[in-house]
C-alpha cells in the first residue's frame, strides 16, 4: 500500500484537534444518509460505539506503515462484521459518510489532494475488511 502516510496523519491530527469526538458526527451523517443501517448498531450504546470506532481509526492511522498489522487486523474486523449483517455495499456507505465527516471538519483545509489520499486509504481499508468478510462467508 503506497499511501501518503504523512498527509493522512497530519490531516487526521488536524481533524481530531478541531473535533476530538469525530465519530458521533460520522454516525449522524451515516444514519441520515443510510437509515437502513441503524438497526445494525443496537448491541452497544451510541457513545460506546462511537468510542470504539474512534479508537479503531486512531489505531489504523497509527499503523499505516505496518502492512501486516493492517491486513491481520482489518481482515479480522471484516470477518467479525459479517456476524453483524454488514454487506459489501455498506462499506461504500461508511466510506462516503466517513470522508464527508472528515471533509466537513477539515473545512477549507480539505483539498483535492487530501480527498484523493483519504479515498485511497479508505479503499485499501475496505478491501482488507471485505477480504476478511469473504473468508468468513
Amino acid at each position: 500500500m503506497a499511501l501518503n502516510v504523512a498527509l493522512l496523519r497530519s490531516s487526521f491530527d488536524l481533524v481530531l484537534e478541531r473535533q476530538p469526538q469525530l465519530t458521533p458526527r460520522f454516525y449522524e451523517i451515516l444514519f441520515s444518509r443510510y437509515p437502513q443501517v441503524k438497526p445494525l448498531f443496537g448491541r452497544r450504546s451510541q457513545d460506546e460505539q462511537a468510542a470504539m470506532l474512534q479508537e479503531a481509526l486512531v489505531a489504523v492511522v497509527d499503523h499505516l506503515e505496518d502492512a501486516s498489522w493492517l491486513d491481520d487486523t482489518l481482515r479480522g474486523m471484516g470477518k467479525k462484521h459479517v456476524e453483524y449483517g454488514v454487506t459489501d455495499e455498506m462499506y461504500d456507505w461508511v466510506g462516503d459518510s466517513l470522508l464527508s465527516t472528515i471533509a466537513e471538519v477539515a473545512g477549507d483545509d480539505w483539498t483535492p489532494e487530501l480527498e484523493a489520499a483519504w479515498k485511497e486509504a479508505y479503499g485499501a481499508i475496505a478491501a482488507m475488511m471485505k477480504a476478511g468478510a469473504a473468508e468468513a462467508s
